[in-house]
């Protein structure tokens, strides 16, 4: 194998920095990233890619380096995965005590499925226990690096339009084909490439966003004039899809519990060309209680533990817990119990989530139905998205409708 180019000490520094942060302190993996590429402002092109894919493959196969280079040293784990690239190491003390040939004798053992894939113990054995045979597949589509996918703003142009412009800016997108989903919105880049410096973007044609998360909105059924809550909008990638399906025409209240969430979607609406948007701080429970009755479509996508994101989101591997599941059932629970409450009768709620777990999805909405805030509410559909199976990240939307 041909050895690269020679690694930088302050590049290298920086990455070993950065995944302290990611590890030891609980930071998410894109801010960190964010945080370097400012503080580094002279790192070119290469620089950049180096550090943000070694940022997001270390964190990704942190477990199966750790039993390479028999360490949990972060420089070690660093080391590691350079030589495992074809990296040529330079003499640094940090790297000191690292074996290439033993490293790359290790890469050809068969390890047991959790550290060839780099899971934590109690997850792999979640996994085992949810999805028996299928497990190993969706570990291994988990730990593939995301595509990214755009949603041309049907308000401004559609896909094709789209495509064509970035295309004049040096981005190249195609459409995404798929047998088992439609996605008339929705382009994928065919190279990653930052877009956010693009006219097109500056101009609202386009937003950020996963395809199955560009199945959610459609899944309300919506007619220009409807009135529709977004209860847990965060910075309101859906409310904008929603507000482009309602064609600006209807009104959307987005709601979160973070005002500053809430303000990067006014920012977001403006540069999107959507009026219909009004945001809503969630104060406590009498923000909900007073928009009871009020609503023709919720839609509540609820706060999950994220396991069908981990492709965009790796450390979540690292992050969460069983404790942290269980917590997040409850309040699962909660929301849609009490949030339900804002639907007119004859009207329409989706629940969904970005997980892959049965008991933050279908039985959610099995236990919703059978308590007494679900009497009135019946189970249109179920849709699921699977890493493994359609190649887009992990989703669950369950569409039901409140009988008189």
């Amino acid at each position: 194998m041909a050895k690269e180019k020679a690694l930088h000490f302050h590049l290298i520094n920086s990455l070993s920095q950065a995944l302290t942060e990611i590890f030891d302190h609980g930071k998410h993996a894109d801010r960190i990233i964010d945080k370097y590429f400012k503080t580094n402002r002279k790192w070119g092109a290469r620089d950049r890619k180096l550090f943000a894919e070694s940022t997001y493959e270390i964190i990704r196969h942190k477990r199966r380096l750790e039993y390479l280079c028999e360490s949990t040293d972060i420089w070690h784990l660093i080391g590691t995965h350079f030589i495992l690239k074809g990296f040529e190491l330079q003499d640094w003390e940090e790297f000191e005590g690292l074996d290439d040939p033993k490293i790359l004798k290790r890469s050809q053992y068969k390890k047991d499925l959790q550290v060839e894939h780099s899971f934590p113990d109690w997850l792999h054995e979640l996994g085992e226990k949810q999805f028996g045979a299928e497990w190993p597949d969706l570990m291994k589509a988990l730990n593939q690096p995301a595509e990214v996918f755009l949603r041309s703003n049907s308000l401004k142009g559609g896909a094709d339009q789209l495509i064509e412009k970035l295309e004049s800016e040096e981005v190249f997108a195609e459409k995404i084909k798929s047998k088992d989903f439609e996605f008339p919105s929705a382009i994928k880049l065919k190279q990653r490439q930052n877009v956010f410096i693009t006219k097109s973007f500056k101009d609202g044609l386009f937003e950020m966003q996963d395809a199955a998360s560009q199945l959610v909105a459609p899944l309300l059924d919506l007619q220009p004039g409807l009135r529709v809550v977004d209860a847990c909008a965060g910075a309101g990638g859906k409310s904008l899809h929603i507000a482009a399906l309602l064609k600006n025409k209807g009104k959307v209240i987005a709601m979160d519990i973070h005002e500053w969430k809430l303000k990067e979607l006014r920012d977001r609406s403006s540069r999107a060309g959507v009026d219909i948007i009004e945001t809503k701080l969630i104060e406590n429970s009498k923000t909900i209680k007073r928009l009871e009755n009020s609503f023709d479509r919720i839609l509540l996508d609820v706060p999950c533990s994220g396991l069908g994101v981990i492709r965009r989101n790796p450390d979540t591997k690292w992050k969460l817990s069983q404790e942290e599941i269980d917590r997040l059932i409850v309040l699962q629970r909660e929301i849609i119990s009490k949030y339900s409450e804002m639907a007119k009768d004859q009207g329409k709620m989706v629940y969904a989530t970005c997980s892959i777990l049965p008991t933050e999805n279908e039985e959610q909405v099995k236990w919703f139905l059978d308590s007494d805030a679900g009497k009135k509410w019946s189970l249109e559909k179920q849709v699921r998205v699977w890493p493994h199976k359609h190649g887009f990240d992990g989703f669950y939307a369950a569409v039901l409708i409140k009988n008189k």
